[in-house]
């Protein structure tokens, strides 16, 4: 994979001086633009994407000072670079304190101006990246774990996938792991030394998601009082993950499509073209086809994300692999299964997937402490006598001393029913939240607090 071309925006008053720095940067392997006075380099950042500045410090009408002022007021990240010449050391320090990325000196070897905007623009990706770091609340991500037939397979397609640029469409139930999925994607990638960026569309209110995805302008709306960074220009050279794409409000697909097709992004309020290369991996728990008929995603939205579809395996298909992720989960807790536990695990049908599965597990391991986990300490419809099927109901009652105690116990059975009920309302409207909610009669905020809950989302 190629690194994506930056844009440098030369500035300075001396034609002779404007077409060697051209050539120049050309020759570097950057894209060349060139203005001759800080008016026509403001209306050039205006106008298009540029990733880095470099101006003369003397300038009829507007001096680099005042160029840099103006920018930092709209755009706060943009690197820049003051040149200036000897004796002006109290200037440049005043460039630095204004925002300049660094200073050169006249005369200047182009190789130190070649090194000075190497490390500029190295130090503004960095400064993203931890930007990006510190307000993600994604999970740890370890990998896909599992050596069953189906997970084998899921293995081995994703290996030879990783390796080209086209979108990938992720299927599965809710809780089987698809964003591991897109991870693993990414990890066997050649954009794995660049970012995974993970957008939840569901999570996101529709007026917000848009500039979520693209960014906005200072002063795009009411509230933007700064320039935003979108996910997709975050993601540039690495992998966007679009998870819950049939929660996207439609209007907002079809300036996806745009951007899939054409590569490009401008921000909200903004009418800079911004080049992108970006693998896009979108995921759903929906069948896409239904969600296309029902007016969920658009069709051609549809056929565009959908050049390589993956299908995750839920977790009843995959029994085998429950011992391992049971194994891996606890190790963190330093917990250990009983046989008898482990049997109950095997025999459940694990509606919720590997998430639930984890869920209950910490749980265990809480109520547990120091002890080996029994299957007392799981919840009532797991913990069930070896003779009963998997679709046993609570109300199915065992001798045992242990099966009463788990019986009778109200928070466990009302935790039982409601994952049913949370369960069957969410498959008759087929993964929708709004209308599940309305269903199950409770508000959609505590619908998704219940699935949090019980580790069903």
């Amino acid at each position: 994979m190629s690194s994506p071309q930056h844009t440098i925006l030369a500035v300075d008053d001396e034609p002779h001086m404007r077409r060697l720095l051209e050539i120049s940067l050309r020759q570097a392997g950057y894209k060349a633009l060139s203005a001759g006075n800080g008016r026509e380099a403001l209306e050039l950042v205006q106008q298009q994407q540029i990733d880095l500045v470099v101006s003369d410090l003397h300038m009829p009408g507007m001096s680099g000072l005042q160029l840099l002022e103006a920018l930092r007021k709209q755009f706060e990240r943009l690197p820049f670079i003051m040149v200036t010449a000897q004796g002006e050391i109290k200037t440049a320090v005043e460039a630095m304190k204004l925002g300049a990325s660094d200073y050169i000196l006249r005369p200047f070897e182009l190789e130190t101006l070649e090194i000075a905007i190497q490390k500029a623009l190295a130090i503004n990706r960095i400064q993203l990246e931890n930007s990006f770091f510190k307000e993600s609340r994604q999970p740890t991500v370890t990998g896909l774990i599992g050596d069953s037939a189906p997970m084998q397979s899921l293995k081995q397609m994703i290996q030879q996938v990783a390796p080209e640029r086209a979108t990938v469409f992720i299927v599965g139930e809710t809780g089987t792991g698809k964003e591991l999925v897109a991870k693993a994607l990414h990890d066997a990638s050649p954009r794995k030394t660049e970012l995974f960026v993970a957008v939840n569309c569901a999570a996101i209110p529709a007026d917000i998601l848009e500039s979520e995805l693209f960014g906005h302008e200072k002063g795009a709306f009411t509230g933007a009082v700064k320039e935003r960074v979108g996910k997709f220009e975050l993601a540039n050279g690495g992998t966007l993950f679009l998870d819950e794409i049939t929660e996207m409000p439609i209007q907002l697909q079809s300036k996806l499509l745009r951007v899939l097709q054409e590569n490009v992004v401008e921000k909200l309020g903004g009418n800079r073209q911004i080049a992108l290369d970006v693998r896009v991996v979108a995921a759903t728990n929906r069948d896409p086809m239904q969600a296309v008929k029902e007016g969920k995603l658009r069709e051609d939205l549809y056929y565009r994300l959908n050049v390589i579809q993956l299908q995750v395996p839920p977790l009843r298909e995959r029994g085998e692999d429950v011992g391992l992720l049971a194994a891996y989960f606890l190790a963190k807790r330093h917990g250990q299964l009983s046989e008898s536990a482990r049997l109950c695990l095997h025999q459940y049908r694990w509606p919720g997937n590997v998430r639930e599965l984890e869920n209950i597990l910490e749980r265990a391991a809480i109520l547990a402490g120091s002890q080996t986990i029994q299957p007392q300490h799981l919840p009532a419809d797991i913990a069930q006598s070896p003779g009963l099927g998997p679709a046993s109901s609570t109300a199915n009652l065992d001798t045992s001393a242990t099966s009463v105690e788990n019986d009778l116990s109200i928070p466990r059975a009302t935790e039982a029913i409601e994952r049913r009920l949370i369960l069957k309302a969410l498959e008759a409207c087929q993964g929708n939240k709004t209308k599940a909610a309305k269903q199950l009669e409770i508000s959609e905020r505590s619908l998704w607090n219940k699935l949090n809950q019980y580790g069903l989302r």
